[in-house]
């Protein structure tokens, strides 16, 4: 494989690992609080709820990717760029964008129902079952609706469910982990790696970036409008060096044929 198909192999590998990293400071993760209603968010963990959507998203991408292969969406040449490994050199680039640029919204798509289901599901059990308000004890307003949050926010408590901040926010975080997630996915499938090996890969790059967001987070976060949302500066840095060594892996291991 030539040398500018490895660059290119590592610079996707990198956004990718990027667009993951960013996107789980958008998830709002409660953890065990929140499934006390003790706290605003989904309760469960930052990797948890992170490799829900990608999992979900990577799903997505492969069935289209499968669909595109088998001929019942037609891009002419795919199939051949794919069996070849040439997607992602610059012919194949050229030739088959709009497909690569298919599989990845098919990934956002994937994510981001997972997440918009895991948040509005919870709040039907906050509303009906617990008998909580869905507010945050992070914002006097909802930046979203301008609805009143502190009034409603129980004494002892960090918040309740997911308000229609957290709910956006969740969505954005699908979006950039589906999109991380399916490029990955089809940039080391493209490569010459096989279905299961691709989405293997891809899984634990998207696993490396969630656990490097979730301790740079250090707990819970409630999205775009937490305190804690300020701190993306330290994890794009370090998600872009951690998936840059992982996509230089990638690209040893295509070189190789292994």
């Amino acid at each position: 494989m030539d040398p500018i198909t490895l660059a290119i192999v590592v610079i996707g590998i990198a956004i990718a690992g990027l667009l993951v990293g960013i996107g789980v400071h958008f998830v709002p993760v409660g953890g065990a609080p929140a499934a006390m209603a003790q706290a605003t968010g989904i309760g469960t963990g930052t990797t948890m709820l992170a490799m829900s959507s990608g999992a979900l998203g990577l799903i997505s991408a492969g069935l289209v990717t499968q669909e595109i292969m088998s001929g019942k969406i037609t891009y002419s040449g795919f199939s051949q760029a794919v069996q070849s490994g040439t997607l992602f050199s610059l012919s194949g680039l050229q030739a088959n964008l709009l497909a690569i640029v298919l599989i990845v919204v098919a990934g956002i798509v994937g994510a981001m129902l997972m997440m918009v289901i895991l948040a509005v599901m919870a709040n039907v059990l906050y509303a009906f079952a617990i008998g909580v308000p869905l507010v945050s004890a992070k914002v006097k307003f909802d930046p979203i609706t301008g609805d009143r949050q502190d009034l409603y926010v129980t004494r002892g408590t960090e918040g309740h469910g997911t308000p229609t901040v957290a709910v956006i926010s969740s969505l954005i975080g699908g979006l950039l982990g589906g999109a991380g997630g399916a490029l990955c996915y089809i940039i080391l499938y493209g490569s010459g790696f096989s279905i299961g090996t691709a989405a293997f890969v891809a899984i634990g790059i998207f696993f490396v970036n969630s656990v490097l967001a979730s301790y740079n987070i250090t707990g819970t976060i409630e999205g775009f409008h937490d305190p804690k949302f300020k701190r993306v500066p330290r994890a794009i840095i370090a998600c872009t060096i951690a998936s840059f060594v992982l996509g230089v892996w990638a690209a040893a291991l295509i070189f190789l044929g292994v």
